[in-house]
This record gives structure tokens, sequence and C-alpha cells, in this order.
């Protein structure tokens, strides 16, 4: 894995953390999602890239 897929990876990571947190708890339980399981779906997301 090289450094542009790491950086990838971090920034995709990142936005997803912030997207989700910038969401209110209902939006969150709409979407089916505990705030404490954010940062696993955002690794989740960012290893998909």
């Amino acid at each position: 894995m090289g450094i542009r897929t790491i950086v990838r990876r971090w920034n995709a990571y990142q936005q997803t953390v912030r997207e989700l947190n910038a969401l209110d708890n209902r939006s969150l339980a709409d979407l089916g999602i505990k705030r404490g399981d954010i940062p696993t779906i955002a690794r989740e997301y960012a290893s998909q890239i």
C-alpha cells in the first residue's frame, strides 16, 4: 500500500467522521447509526478505498 492510498484512506475516514458527527441524534437514528458506531463505520468505509 502506497502513501497515496494511506492519505486517501485517512482523508476519507476524517471526512466521514466529520459528516456523521454533524448529524443530530435523530438523523443518525433514522440511518440506524449510534454515535458510538461512527468511528467503526468510518474505518470500514475508508478501508474500501
